[in-house]
């Protein structure tokens, strides 16, 4: 069983910066893919960013070029750096690793608010 648990939400004017993190513990195979997603208040869960073991990334279009992902597979944590953070980037984030024969598992998310 994975456990995710993730730091470093928080309140954050327009244009600020923030940085997640996600610690991934327990039993899980080497190969994996990690990321993030997330939910606003009435809308629907949305990728954000994920990255694979091997470190090949993936971004949501509204994100490009303002988030980063890396990981360090060494300590099995994912970060986030979001930078030139909007109104709209306020959400819960959620970590997420996906894993062999469909296995996902996701943390318990962390809140970001931006304000304008």
């Amino acid at each position: 069983q994975v456990q995710l648990v993730e730091s470093g939400g928080g309140f954050v004017q327009a244009g600020g910066s923030l940085r997640l993190s996600c610690a991934a513990s327990g039993s899980f195979f080497s190969t994996n893919s990690m990321g993030w997603y997330r939910q606003a208040p009435g809308k629907q869960r949305e990728l954000v960013a994920d990255i694979t073991n091997y470190g090949s990334t993936n971004y949501a279009d509204s994100v490009k070029g303002r988030f980063t992902i890396s990981r360090d597979n060494a300590k099995n944590t994912v970060y986030l750096q979001m930078n030139s953070l909007k109104p709209e980037d306020t959400a819960v984030y959620y970590c997420v690793m996906h894993e062999r024969f469909g296995l996902t598992s996701w943390g318990r998310g962390t809140q970001v608010t931006v304000s304008s």
